[in-house]
């Protein structure tokens, strides 16, 4: 299994600690995407609807700290490889390699 599909069922693991009533159905497309294209879609249900969208907040922001999805911007001028989904680290090498 690949390592981003252990930590998005690491991530539903959290989630049903958190709020054990909920439901929770998670994917994140892949390949090339244009602006306006959805990328990740997360779908939760709960008895209660608080929870849901608590859990929902919860799982976007946990995919963008640790699930490891490689995003590379296209530009008219060139290409960059952008780190980790929040932005706060970048790639050593210019763009993602086996150990990242």
């Amino acid at each position: 299994m690949p390592k981003s599909l252990k930590t998005l069922k690491e991530i539903n693991d959290e989630v049903q600690e958190k709020w054990p009533e909920t439901v929770v159905a998670v994917t994140h497309r892949i390949g090339r995407l244009e602006i306006s294209d959805a990328a990740v879609v997360i779908v939760v249900s709960s008895p209660h609807r608080k929870a849901a969208y608590e859990a929902n907040e919860y799982i976007i922001d946990r995919i963008k700290q640790i699930v490891p999805i490689w995003k590379k911007e296209h530009w008219e001028d060139g290409e960059t490889w952008v780190g980790d989904q929040s932005g706060e680290i970048a790639y050593p090498s210019g763009s993602p390699g086996r150990h990242e």
